[in-house]
């Protein structure tokens, strides 16, 4: 018996897996629940932050006096503010939210004002005096990479970087076994290609905001749209020099993330007003400075090579990536090194990583973050291969796929996973058979992401009446309020409906990681899960000594105590609500608490098909048909996992066809704002089809693993793999936007 049918054999659910309604759903579709702008406090005062449209400076003054004594304002802040309070960590945050000597890119901020409203603190900006001397700029990633680039941020280096680069290569990673040169010597067919992909945004709707009040003692709170309260205590904390334990962080509901709100942008600069005027202070970020402030993903430029032999076996690969991390060191390389052919069962296998500085804003992370960008090079070169060899690329990747006891090329060896049967499931799929007309093609690719797990702390309590309340930390973004609300009423063995689950504050729990990574159904679950545990073990106790029975005489059993069998006893099996209507009188309140860092999230895999068609004409390609196929281990709420991989197919499909930051030859972003930035509409798209597979993740006691990252991964080379079949050329830029497709079509008559 395999390890899949062994878990369904064992585990049998009523709760999860099935799909209730949204417990948040009331409260967002009538406008009562709070967002970040939401927010109020008496006698608050409204925050602005002048930001300076050059892409790089040197500072050489900052006169505030004039601003200082408009009436109405309260407080302006500098750099200046923070030097005598800020602490040892984070210095690179906090010069990413306010300039230090140098502005480093297009709309870095330089001082805010809080003043009594936004009338008032915007004619302030307008009174505040800067000099600056212009500096040369770097804003692409190879360009960046070279000797006699301009320096962007001096220091950065790390000592493992090859030599022959600028300064601005801060980092280098490199993973892999085998003998390449062995491999490509096996090689049939091999290609060597370079692609690109662009900065995009992630697309929240949700401007950042946030709510600040800081009095004289250093104690203070803190209201934000964030993904993770702990980690914006522990950030602001390190920049202000003051202990976790006086900011108290709170998270309002997010309108979106997507990894976007993982760090701070705006944060520190509300806190110290705060502490300077003596009052509250809300700052509201306008859709430009989203743009222009906040981190989007890394641009990409990756050099591929790989070599296959005639019988669709992928022989030896090697992957080249640069990825620019903004004007701050970004760690996104690495994953991307890493996730780069993780799909594959590979025995000669190379990647390089390098993370380069230019002239923007420090990059965040957005859903998978690097795994995309790596993933589009390797998927269009596999695809190309197989033309090349007249293979069919659905066999092809079976063929190499990684499966359990694959030593993945970044190090570690695969347990239970589902590519093949993804796979699979897509050869099987009437779409993949499905007839195309002229000027359609039919696009194919894996995606792969690691999954977090992480520290994470839960409450469970047991109300008098029998009902439950379940405290976790961790920002309510896919749907974790639904899906821990069920996994506990699945343990619990009672109705959903007596079940209700909150985000706590940072003073209300132990910390919690921050919600990136799909880890949160995994870790909050499992955390969840032990909690309830501990909550009926303490059931299971009392209701022991109240027979007199030893503890183990009694077992939990569909949301009863009973005795464990007739030698224990003939006595009536009493209820959850039983138990805690008398829990008075056998010991006081009834809870379950549970932190852990876990462990065992698992990896996740999908595979993409996709058809288009390309207007030869007009160079626009329609999306006709799309259909996901990913292992989401068990569903637990089956609704909002087909909402994540739809989500995240849209917003890949954004990012290959339309999506990218534009820059112009100033160094100064085009195109800050949904009018000119274009994501997809609804017009732009199919009914996009999912199906998931459940291949039961060995490292949660359900069976769970993350499946809010995978689905963005493979869009990019889905799609690029269909025009380019559509065309007959191979496209190695993304977007591929009208003007790009057509440039290349006419090129190519």
């Amino acid at each position: 018996m395999n390890k899949k049918e062994n878990f369904e054999n064992i585990r049998k659910f009523n709760v999860v897996g099935t799909r209730p309604i949204r417990p948040d759903g009331i409260e967002k579709v009538t406008g009562k629940a709070l967002y970040g702008a939401d927010l109020y406090a008496p006698n608050m005062l409204v925050g602005k932050i002048l930001r300076i449209s050059e892409p790089h400076a040197r500072i050489i003054s900052i006169d505030t006096s004039k601003a200082e004594k408009l009436p109405g304002v309260k407080a302006i802040v500098t750099f200046q503010d923070f030097i005598d309070i800020q602490g040892n960590q984070n210095n690179d945050t906090l010069e990413n939210c306010i300039a230090n000597e140098r502005i480093l890119y297009d709309g870095h901020a330089v001082a805010a004002v809080a003043a009594v409203d936004l009338k008032v603190a915007s004619e302030a900006l307008d009174l505040i005096e800067i000099e600056i001397e212009k500096l040369p700029f770097v804003i692409d990633v190879d360009e960046a990479m070279k000797t006699g680039a301009p320096v962007v941020n001096s220091g950065r280096k790390h000592e493992n970087v090859p030599k022959n680069f600028s300064d601005n290569v801060t980092s280098f990673c490199s993973f892999g076994h085998g003998d390449l040169e062995v491999g490509f010597k096996e090689a049939d067919e091999i290609i060597q290609k370079s692609f690109k992909t662009p900065s995009v945004h992630q697309g929240y709707i949700e401007p950042h905001a946030c709510l600040a009040s800081m009095t004289s003692d250093g104690k203070a709170d803190l209201w934000c749209c964030t993904q993770g309260q702990y980690n914006v205590r522990t950030i602001c904390a390190q920049i202000l020099g003051i202990e976790v334990s006086k900011l108290r962080v709170t998270a309002s509901e997010i309108g979106g993330g997507f990894g976007g709100k993982t760090t701070v942008f705006i944060e520190p600069l509300a806190l110290v007003l705060s502490l300077k005027s003596g009052k509250p202070v809300k700052l509201i970020m306008t859709r430009e400075e989203v743009f222009k402030a906040t981190g989007p993903t890394v641009s990409s430029s990756v050099d591929i090579k790989m070599g296959m032999s005639k019988d669709g076996f992928i022989r030896a690969a090697h992957a080249v990536i640069r990825y620019e991390g903004g004007a701050f060191p970004n760690a996104t390389y690495e994953l991307g090194a890493q996730s780069a052919f993780a799909a594959y069962n590979l025995k000669n296998v190379k990647s390089e990583g390098y993370n380069v500085l230019t002239n923007r804003p420090a990059q965040a992370a957005y859903r998978a973050p690097g795994a995309p960008q790596a993933i589009f090079a390797v998927e269009s070169v596999v695809d190309e291969l197989c033309q090349k060899l007249k293979l069919d690329p659905l066999e092809v990747r079976l063929n190499n796929a990684a499966k359990k006891g694959t030593l993945a090329s970044y190090g570690p060896t695969f347990d239970e996973i589902g590519l093949i049967d993804t796979l699979e499931a897509a050869k099987n799929h009437p779409h993949y058979k499905a007839p195309l007309g002229p000027n359609q093609g039919r696009g194919l690719s894996c995606g792969f992401w690691f999954n977090f797990g992480g520290n994470t702390c839960v409450s469970l309590n047991i109300n008098f009446d029998g009902t439950v309340g379940i405290v976790e930390g961790n920002p309510d973004i896919g749907g974790s309020r639904a899906a821990i609300s069920q996994m506990a009423a699945e343990e619990l063995d009672v109705p959903l409906e007596k079940i209700r689950t909150v985000i706590a504050d940072t003073n209300s729990l132990g910390h919690n990681d921050v919600t990136d990574g799909s880890r949160v159904t995994f870790a909050v679950g499992l955390a969840t899960i032990k909690a309830a545990k501990a909550a009926k073990k303490e059931m299971c106790k009392r209701v022991a000594n109240l027979w007199g029975l030893e503890e183990d005489a009694v077992i939990w059993r569909n949301g009863h105590v009973y005795p464990a069998g007739p030698n224990a006893g003939d006595q009536d099996p009493l209820s959850l609500e039983e138990i805690a209507a008398i829990s008075s009188q056998t010991g006081g309140p009834i809870a379950g608490h549970h932190e852990v860092n876990a462990e065992g999230a698992g990896v996740s895999f999908g595979v993409h098909l996709v058809d288009v068609e390309v207007d030869p004409e007009t160079g626009h390609t329609k999306v006709l048909r799309y259909t996901v196929f990913q292992d989401a281990g068990k569903a637990v709420h089956p609704s909002y996992v087909e909402g994540q991989m739809q989500g995240g197919s849209v917003q890949g499909i954004g990012w290959a066809l339309n999506e990218e930051y534009i820059y112009n030859s100033d160094g100064k972003l085009q195109n800050p704002g949904f009018l000119d930035y274009r994501i997809p509409v609804a017009s732009d798209l199919p009914m996009i089809e999912p199906v998931i597979l459940e291949i039961p993740n060995p490292g949660h006691p359900y069976g769970v693993r993350g499946v809010g990252e995978t689905s963005i991964v493979p869009p990019l080379a889905a799609i690029c793999n269909a025009v380019s079949r559509a065309t007959e050329i191979r496209f190695t830029e993304l977007p591929l936007s009208p003007p790009r497709v057509l440039s290349a079509i006419l090129n190519n008559r």
